[in-house]
């Protein structure tokens, strides 16, 4: 049978058909395209009418090709949302994450007496400055008009499900990464709801990975010249799907989704809210058919890419692999920065940030391209080992290596830096984590495979992983210990 799993991420979008045949897994790429925020004045918003466009064009282009899906589901990045009015209409564009309306907002709660610790045991959710808690706090300072007018809450995904199919659904693994969402209750918590001017009629029961979310509407399957193709929440978080991904053969796992996020972590069955998680910074968000995803977010390939962007701007057009080429031929270990310091997460020069990073902790910048992405890579790499190490304290697990998974593992050097940084394997593979995490998650709906276990174990078989071995090693401890101090974090 044949699918078609949407995935959007920050950058660009894809429909990608899975067929699944016997203990193989074939995929065609139907339809590419990128998903730019719009700046609007002061604010930043995404463009979500021309992602539903993009949308209907894949299911379009799966018609045309002969590959009409037997199901369809959507994954996309967490936290943002729109809000829908009482005549069902979207009210607004939905912010960006990246938007500076949050600005100082987490902070003035807790200065409010909403307290880090309560915040905590109800969510298990990581402190991060975007989140859905904390963007409806700034829209209720700044008394938007939205918030009067507002009958339903739609993240991302469900908002592009509701416009396919009329059914307003709200889905686990999402839902549970906007601050607002008590794992120990499975519900929404309503006080913290209540605490950011969110009216609980606003939020729906929640589906579990695999449900039934409808069906396209009339007068979408008029349109498309299709019939009424059934709709399935899938992992909807698009790291939640890129878990379900992971080729994984032992229970006891830790994973790194590598794209404009690094998202590590491993997997768990119940949400660690112990002082350690908390005084650590690490989040428990909702995975499929049971699961929980123990993890941090790193701030990932964003740096790189907004980099690049920069000297686009500045008439300077490099290719990724140029790049790479570049930063492998740069002295190693020159300069180090803290990829998650709060100066990389907006978009600007970074360059220029980096520079004044390195100056600011007393070392000399990285010269050119090359000496700015290897000290990019390098950090990166670096940041994986100590957060590999801090998942390893908080799960209480000990991890033989790595699994890599997403866009980013097109990037050889630096998974082989990244395996010589931990000083344990690295196993690179699929690239397309949460396509595929998507895919499995409908043949489990549809009864095609069992559960997550045999489709890893498909995956493993379809997609075989690239291995990477640790090399160098005293020669990266010691780039560690310097990187540990250098970034305040020893």
């Amino acid at each position: 049978m044949t699918v078609l799993a949407y995935d959007l991420g920050a950058s660009g979008g894809r429909a990608i058909a899975g067929r699944l045949v016997g203990r193989t897994i074939e995929l065609e790429e139907l339809h590419r395209f990128p998903n730019d925020p719009v700046e609007v004045g002061a604010r930043l918003h995404w463009d979500v009418l021309r992602l539903y466009h993009e949308i209907k064009q894949g299911l379009l282009k799966a018609k045309h090709a002969g590959r009409t899906p037997d199901s369809v589901a959507i994954d996309s990045w967490a936290v943002d949302f729109g809000l829908v009015g009482r005549n069902g209409e979207l009210l607004g564009n939905p912010y960006h994450y990246r938007d500076r309306h949050t600005d100082g907002v987490m902070e003035k709660l807790f200065e409010e007496g909403m307290a880090r610790e309560t915040i905590f045991s109800r969510t298990g959710i990581q402190f991060l400055p975007f989140n859905t808690i904390y963007q409806l706090a700034a829209m209720k300072r700044d008394r938007s008009p939205l918030l009067r007018e507002a009958s339903r809450f739609l993240m991302i995904p469900d908002l592009l499900r509701y416009f396919l199919t009329g059914d307003m659904h709200n889905e686990f693994t999402n839902a549970t990464t906007t601050q607002l969402y008590n794992p120990l209750r499975g519900g929404w918590d309503e006080e913290l709801l209540a605490g950011v001017g969110a009216d609980p009629s606003w939020f729906g029961p929640v589906l579990q990975p695999g449900a039934d979310a409808g069906r396209l509407r009339a007068s979408v399957a008029a349109e498309l010249g299709v019939g009424a193709i059934p709709v399935v929440a899938a992992a909807e978080h698009d790291t939640g799907s890129a878990v379900v991904a992971v080729p994984a053969a032992s229970r006891s796992f830790a994973y790194l989704i590598c794209g404009t996020w690094s998202l590590m972590g491993t997997e768990t069955e119940r949400p660690v809210l112990d002082e350690r998680a908390l005084a650590l910074n690490f989040t428990n968000e909702g995975g499929a058919f049971g699961t929980y995803r123990l993890l941090k977010n790193i701030m990932g390939l964003w740096i790189l890419q907004e980099t690049k962007r920069q000297w686009e701007r500045e008439g300077a057009n490099y290719t990724y692999p140029e790049l790479v080429a570049l930063a492998e031929r740069a002295p190693a270990f020159g300069a180090w920065i803290d990829p998650d310091d709060a100066r990389f997460l907006q978009p600007g020069d970074m360059a220029e940030r980096i520079r004044g990073y390195c100056r600011e902790t007393g070392q000399r910048p990285p010269e050119g391209p090359g000496g700015l992405v290897r000290c990019i890579l390098e950090s990166l790499a670096l940041k994986y080992r100590y957060v590999l190490e801090l998942t390893e304290q908080v799960s209480g697990k000990t991890f033989d290596g790595l699994h890599m998974t997403g866009g980013g593992i097109r990037n050889e050097l630096l998974c082989r830096w990244s395996a010589n940084a931990i000083g344990k394997p690295v196993w690179a593979g699929p690239a397309e984590g949460s396509a595929i995490g998507n895919m499995a998650v409908q043949w489990i709906a549809r009864g095609e495979l069992a559960d997550v276990w045999e489709a890893r174990a498909v995956i493993r078989e379809s997609f075989p992983s690239a291995v990477y071995e640790p090399e160098d090693r005293e020669a990266w401890e010691d780039a560690y210990g310097t990187f540990r101090r250098v970034t305040g974090l020893a």
